[in-house]
């Protein structure tokens, strides 16, 4: 993963979905590229071949199970969003959490294959014991400020800093994003200034009214 970096999720919205989900896709690929400034998008896994086959940055996957080749109906495999062209997945993310023992197995079976995980955490206590399992990324996210108008950098910024020190010290090679809130340029300058490599961030682009200046002030937040 290249940082710094602004991931977008879009969820399940309508707004996100389908070809409303290529097209934000698209905007995000006609903005100006710059060394400093990095992409990526998480959909939904029907949603993740069309969309790479139309655009040149990473596309996340939003969930994997911890399974392997089999008999498993209804679940989703990791070879399988990597066949369709996944980087990798987000884990545990607060609308979709999972038992430690399960995150742990997502994580292995994305090293078994080389898909990166960004395992999502609510606090830091969760944070430090996800990263004993080594994912690619972790990201914090304080539920209660999920989908809300203030950002985790200004409601509360020490759960930012005290995860990036306290993962740092188990592991210093994996990447700290920080979620919840992020809706503005400054939110994102205020982010990196914490500690974090990037920001994961769903409503305050998928839902805007004007999703192309809203990218654009978040990327003058990267720089």
């Amino acid at each position: 993963m290249e940082t710094p970096i602004i991931i977008v999720n879009v969820k399940t919205y309508a707004e996100g979905t389908g070809k409303k989900c290529l097209q934000i896709a698209r905007y995000m690929e006609s903005l100006p590229h710059d060394k400093h400034v990095h992409l990526a998008l998480a959909v939904q896994p029907v949603d993740i071949f069309p969309v790479v086959s139309q655009v040149s940055f990473p596309i996340y996957g939003q969930h994997i199970d911890p399974i392997v080749f089999g008999s498993n109906t209804g679940w989703i495999l990791p070879e399988a969003i990597q066949a369709a062209g996944a980087r990798g997945t987000l884990v545990n993310h607060s609308e979709h959490q999972l038992p430690l023992a399960d995150i742990k197995k997502c994580v292995l079976r994305g090293k078994e294959i080389g898909l990166e995980t960004i395992v999502c955490t609510k606090n830091i206590d969760v944070s430090k014991k996800v990263a004993f399992f080594n994912p690619d990324c972790i990201a914090i996210e304080p539920p209660e400020l999920i989908g809300g108008d203030i950002s985790v950098t200004t409601a509360n910024p020490d759960i930012v800093e005290d995860t990036v020190e306290e993962v740092k010290k188990i592991n210093s090679e994996i990447k700290i994003l920080c979620g919840a809130g992020i809706k503005t340029g400054k939110d994102v300058t205020t982010a990196l200034k914490l500690g974090v490599d990037g920001v994961l961030l769903a409503s305050g682009v998928v839902k805007a009214k004007n999703v192309k200046k809203t990218l654009l002030d978040l990327i003058q937040g990267l720089k």
